[in-house]
């Protein structure tokens, strides 16, 4: 198992830099929490060559270029609405499309193919990873990793033990309503529901922890927060060093990293019984308040 004091840094970014698929966001020099607001109804013209195509799931892994006033050039997944707009594409094709921004949804649409190209190989994973690695597994024991809460507190995953624990991974200039905001979003849901609810267990505990470790400072979260108009006692934003949020984060099957000036990076959502044992982890951004909800009651219950 993973031990939370072990530095292995280099080690491990150079796994999570070379993960295949990725959400990206933000970059670095922008204002923490202006740029966090999405504005409503905005649209962007962007070129880009798409990765890969899942028509089923009506997604398509675009690297494109940078859109001026809202994010650089990265790569990541983008929603259609209509999977007609997937048809005859393919990886290595260059395309124009349009980006559609909501304050609480983005996708795109009006593809269009310019020409067709092989796509470039995607860098190698790194095959071996610390010896004392691991991925958690349902009922695991979760390591006692120690962060910085919005309230400059050092706080530890033991301090909420006989507590279910919800955990998602963010950062706070990430601008695009689908990636970063709706994890936001989604807990703020879960907090409001859970204080709701009548019949709910009271020992529950949300944490948000962010991996833009440089940028998102105690004071930086807490103005982040506070849109949410959280109560610290029942939703913490946490940072703190890197061999503490990257160690927990790739036990937990989170993968970021730098592209560029922007971070880039998948998605997990964790959710750990009042025993300190994981419970169940959600691997995308697609799982509701519901359902987190559904899950901290059951996670609280596991004494």
């Amino acid at each position: 198992m993973f031990m939370a004091n072990r530095n292995f840094s280099v080690c491990l970014a150079a796994v999570l830099i070379g993960s295949a698929w990725f959400s990206a966001c933000q970059p670095r020099d922008s204002k923490p929490v202006a740029m966090a607001i999405a504005k409503t109804n905005q649209s962007f013209q962007v070129k880009g060559v798409v990765q890969a195509v899942k028509p089923e799931k009506r997604t398509v892994r675009i690297k494109h270029e940078a859109i001026p006033d809202y994010m650089p050039a990265m790569t990541m997944d983008f929603d259609v609405k209509d999977a007609q707009e997937l048809k005859d594409l393919k990886a290595g094709d260059t395309v124009t499309f349009r980006m559609v921004v909501t304050e609480n949804e983005g996708w795109i649409d009006q593809i269009k193919r310019i020409e067709t190209a092989p796509v470039e190989a995607a860098a190698p994973v790194p095959a071996e990873l610390p010896a004392s690695f691991d991925l958690l597994q349902v009922g695991d024991p979760v390591p006692n990793y120690h962060f910085t809460n919005e309230l400059g507190r050092a706080v530890s995953l033991q301090d909420w033990r006989g507590k279910a624990i919800a955990i998602t991974f963010i950062f706070t200039r990430c601008p695009f309503p689908e990636a970063c905001p709706r994890l936001s979003k989604n807990f703020s849901d879960a907090y409001q529901k859970l204080k709701a609810r009548a019949a709910a267990p009271a020992n529950w505990k949300l944490l948000s922890i962010s991996f833009d470790t440089e940028f998102d400072t105690a004071a930086v979260l807490k103005a982040y927060a506070q849109r949410y108009q959280y109560d610290p006692a029942e939703w913490s934003f946490l940072t703190g060093s890197m061999e503490n949020i990257g160690g927990l984060a790739a036990q937990a099957g989170l993968q970021f990293g730098r592209e560029g000036q922007s971070i880039s990076h998948n998605f997990r959502t964790v959710v750990i019984d009042a025993r300190g044992r994981l419970h169940q982890i959600f691997s995308d951004n697609r799982w509701t308040a519901d359902e987190l909800v559904t899950a901290l009651i059951q996670a609280a219950h596991q004494q």
